[in-house]
């Protein structure tokens, strides 16, 4: 899904800074940062002074053959003179994990040498909490259903079939980009959370091809996509105790270099380690924003930004993101003109002390299983309204996401955790999609009630290189053909943008 935001204020031209810089301006880039490198080896974090692209992960996450599932991390501990330890210890594995299980025919009915249904047999597994089924080539879609049906950790029993959202080509880094030409990138379904589970059934069925030019069906089925896996992820271990700026400013902070990295990028509105950046009221948000901003435009000295109070916003650490996951780095666009309001399609069927665990989970499919260099999206929301930070690269900034395929460049992406289609958002999901557009557009002048341009970058609606006229906060679907973010959460705009701008005094 995704939603556009006007802006007038100038930011850095897409680049790539260290994520180990430990401190970084209040202001927001002024200049472009190198390039992204084709992965090598890891190096020594740079100076501060002379930021440079770091490596990348390597290609492939790990695929362990089922067995026990680990022992939880240890949780942080006093350290020898009584204070907390901020992070996991260095001794402790890697939360959570990825089993990959290739599908195999379940007919012996073949089209264009692909098998019509394929599947994964009911099977013993090690814990996981979220599937998807992934495919080799990224430009191949699945035409098709895949339904999953999952065994109770806890209860032992049985879910129904539960369908797979198949249509997620809309979603990703835009074509050309040095995301999507990596070469790890994959084709995938939506990711579904099914909640703690040790065994799984998949069937991936075929559509039926249309049998004459009338559209209508009963044809041979649809060919499937080439190398196609199930992907079953292991969120890992709830995240350390959530710290207050003020608890985090009084305890030891231990963060490996790239947890440094991905906190330094908002240690210009939090400590470095912070769970959480804390709300401001709207006069202190103000002062901040023309901070940001830096020099006023003569004759507009003492004017007052538009901008609604920043809301409270989990962090990275705060939900508990391995950051070695993840390409090291940010990519930085010139501004965010624009939001894209999006569901994760993922489903409803979350606590929201889960939701962590869902964004963990989310995470690791993108990154592991999809081939993306971090979570596609800019910021999450709970079903209770809180807001959680996305990809890394500091909240006030305009990072670079995959969200929006050909529109990522000047916008951002906010996904609601769920699917909408015949459900409806709650109100306060809703309340904080309008909080967080009104502060994180008000930064760079946009008016969410406003119209904006933005370049395609190549879709299925639009040409690459053309400018489109877009809401500033606008649904995925206003961008790219898609159903995202669901009906129900898409007709629910129109009061968001009303909101948001009422939050901003206009």
């Amino acid at each position: 899904m995704r939603g556009y935001f006007s802006s007038s204020i100038g930011a850095p031209s897409v680049g790539l800074t260290c994520a180990a810089v430990l401190a970084l301006p209040l202001t927001l880039p002024a200049t472009a940062a190198p390039a992204p490198t084709a992965p090598t080896a890891p190096t020594a974090a740079p100076a501060p002074t002379a930021p440079t692209a770091a490596p990348a992960p390597t290609a492939a996450a790990a695929r362990p053959a089922p067995a026990a599932r680990p022992a939880p991390a240890a949780r942080p501990a006093p350290t020898a003179d009584g204070a907390t330890t901020v992070g996991r210890p260095t001794d402790a594995a890697v939360p959570g994990g990825t089993q990959s299980l290739p599908l195999v025919p379940l007919t012996r009915d073949r089209v264009l040498g692909s098998v019509s249904e394929q599947g994964v047999h009911r099977r013993d597994v090690r814990h996981f909490s979220l599937v998807g089924v992934v495919w080799d080539n990224p430009g191949t879609e699945l035409h098709g259903q895949v339904q999953v049906r999952t065994r109770s950790a806890a209860t032992g029993k049985w879910s129904g079939w539960q369908d797979v959202e198949t249509h997620n080509a809309d979603h990703g880094a835009d074509p050309g980009s040095a995301e999507s030409t990596s070469g790890r990138v994959r084709g995938a379904t939506a990711p579904l959370w099914v909640g703690d589970s040790d065994a799984v059934e998949l069937r991936v069925r075929a559509d039926a091809a249309p049998a004459t030019g009338d559209g209508r069906t009963g044809g041979s089925p649809s060919p499937l996509p080439s190398g196609l896996r199930l992907e079953l992820i292991d969120p890992g271990t709830e995240p350390p105790r959530q710290l207050s700026p003020a608890d985090a400013s009084r305890t030891h902070v231990d963060l490996d270099d790239a947890e440094a990295g991905a906190s330094a990028a908002n240690t210009d509105l939090v400590p470095l380690g912070a769970a959480e950046i804390p709300s401001l009221s709207k006069k202190d948000t103000e002062r901040e924003a023309l901070a940001l901003r830096g020099a006023p435009r003569p004759g507009a000295e003492h004017a007052q930004p538009y901008v609604g109070p920043r809301p409270r916003i989990v962090t990275r650490h705060g939900w508990g993101a391995d950051e070695k996951l993840r390409e090291r780095g940010f990519v930085y666009t010139k501004s965010v003109k624009a939001a894209f309001v999006h569901h994760t399609a993922s489903g409803n069927n979350y606590k929201c002390a889960q939701a962590p665990s869902v964004i963990r989970g989310i995470y690791r499919y993108h990154v592991k299983s999809m081939g993306w260099r971090d979570i596609g999206y800019n910021f999450l929301v709970d079903k209770c309204g809180t807001i959680y930070e996305g990809r890394a690269g500091g909240v006030t900034k305009a990072v670079l996401g995959a969200h929006t395929l050909g529109f990522n460049s000047d916008s951002m992406g906010i996904a609601a955790i769920g699917t909408f289609n015949s459900s409806k958002p709650t109100a306060s999901a809703v309340t904080a999609v309008a909080k967080l557009t009104a502060w994180k557009l008000g930064l760079f002048g946009a008016d969410p009630k406003g119209k904006t341009y933005l370049k395609s970058g190549g879709g299925n609606l639009y040409p690459k290189g053309k400018n489109v006229r877009l809401n500033v906060i606008s649904g995925h679907r206003d961008g790219y053909a898609t159903d995202c973010p669901g009906k129900h959460l898409y007709s629910k705009l129109g009061s968001a943008r009303s909101a948001a701008a009422r939050y901003q005094g206009r």
